[in-house]
């Protein structure tokens, strides 16, 4: 990651540079979305307002580096709208954004720059949970209000909870919670777990173990992955000699498009059931409908039979014209939604202040049709996790569309797939204890 705080998006990669200059071109004409506070000291002695600076915390290279280009688009969009109607508050809005390269030591330094000297006043995205927890503990010393919005280890709303942090993805235990009793009956009681070796698969791996324990399965093995496996005949090899009833992956973003590949060449997605707990839609995309077997789990589809689902396809096609992924996913959905409802809540609360805009989010309520699920979504006042439908796809042999390759199996109310744990080991800390501030 480079050091030059006044280029106005800063990037690793070539790729991600000229993908973030087309958005850059689609959204011209609009208000400035980019370019830290340092290279606008000009408000300060204007008679304009100050612009609200927030800081997208996404991955633009690594593992991660497509979901977090979708979830920068979603937040992108949301503020694209406020500034439309004038901004919040009568403020523009301007959203900076750093790699955070899915890498923790990474994320936390971009949240320590943003907050402390681009005086960003509220931080929003993170994919790879060790990120967001990096990024969570930045938030919290300083009191700045942290939307997680897509990554989903159990632990983000639980033991690693803050103050400052709200969660907005699913999480593993609701996916496992949602799925796994289903297939355990479909398939055998004899699993294999396939995890990515980092927090998320392991909590992720570790609340399907309980659950399909408790339910009268059993666990035959579980492979840990490396991040940026990119070769896995030795783990497929295994699952050979291991003959399992079902796979049940917790293994994401580049890594996953691999495995789904080998798994194919071996014939193997023919010999048991498999599960991927979440399924991002970047991580799916463009693949062939072979690789796109066994049952998935997800918030949201672009083809929900829902009022406003249509219009929100069409905003996203209009706001960002000739992508490569041509309709918006779950990860895009989840940014969006998040950062809507932040601005909302800043509104409403009639002001900046961070707790005043955290009692704005703690216990809210969000209708199915605003946002555009099956179900009304809350955010847990305890947890800070955003309760929301959960769904289970499969691949979708009949598309109306080429991009219609999921096929929505069943949809689950967020009651029945709330984590109990959660509330045993998330222990905020009080608003005393919560630096308080207004920017």
């Amino acid at each position: 990651m480079t050091d030059d705080l006044t280029s106005p998006v800063t990037q690793t990669q070539p790729e991600r540079r000229r993908f973030v200059s087309a958005m850059a071109a689609a959204l011209a004409g609009g208000s400035s979305f980019f370019g830290p506070w340092a290279t606008n000291r000009v408000w300060a002695q204007s008679a304009a307002p100050k612009p609200l600076v927030i800081g997208l915390t996404m991955d633009a290279s690594g593992q991660y580096a497509a979901s977090g280009g979708e979830e920068r688009l979603g937040a992108m969009m949301a503020i694209k709208e406020f500034n439309e109607k004038g901004g919040v508050l009568g403020r523009p809005i301007e959203a900076i954004h750093m790699d955070t390269e899915t890498t923790p030591a990474t994320g936390s330094r971009v949240a320590e720059r943003m907050i402390s000297r681009n005086e960003a006043a509220f931080l929003i995205g993170a994919v790879h949970s060790g990120v967001a927890n990096a990024i969570s503990q930045v938030a919290q010393k300083h009191g700045c209000i942290f939307l997680n919005t897509n990554s989903s280890s159990p632990t983000e709303s639980g033991k690693d909870c803050h103050r400052t942090k709200f969660v907005w993805d699913g999480n593993g235990t609701n996916f496992a919670l949602a799925t796994v009793r289903n297939t355990l009956k479909t398939a055998g009681r004899d699993w294999v777990l396939m995890t990515n070796d980092y927090v998320w698969g392991h909590n992720t791996s570790k609340a399907t173990r309980t659950i399909l324990e408790a339910n009268g399965g059993k666990v035959i093995d579980e492979l840990l992955v490396p991040q940026n496996t990119r070769d896995f005949s030795a783990y497929l090899l295994k699952l050979q000699q291991l003959k399992p009833q079902a796979v049940a992956t917790a293994i994401g973003g580049d890594d996953i498009k691999a495995l789904r590949q080998q798994v194919v060449q071996l014939g193997l997605h023919k010999r048991a059931a498999w599960i991927n707990n979440q399924q991002d839609w970047p991580d799916v995309y463009g693949l062939g409908p072979e690789q796109i077997f066994g049952v998935f789990g997800t918030t949201w589809y672009y083809r929900l039979d829902l009022p406003g689902v249509k219009e929100f396809v069409a905003a996203y096609q209009k706001t960002y014209p000739g992508m490569a992924i041509a309709v918006p996913g779950n990860v895009y959905h989840n940014g969006y939604m998040a950062t809507r409802e932040l601005l909302r809540c800043v509104q409403e609360a009639g002001t900046t202040n961070n707790l005043a805009v955290i009692k704005k989010l703690e216990g809210r309520k969000m209708s199915a049709r605003d946002r555009l699920q099956h179900h009304d979504a809350w955010i847990d006042p305890v947890t800070h996790h955003c309760e929301q439908t959960v769904y289970m796809a499969s691949y979708n042999d009949t598309p109306a569309e080429k991009t219609d390759i999921y096929k929505i199996l069943t949809q689950t109310e967020p009651k029945d797939v709330v984590d109990p744990d959660a509330p045993k080991s998330c222990k905020l800390e009080s608003y005393e204890a919560t630096p308080s501030y207004e920017r």
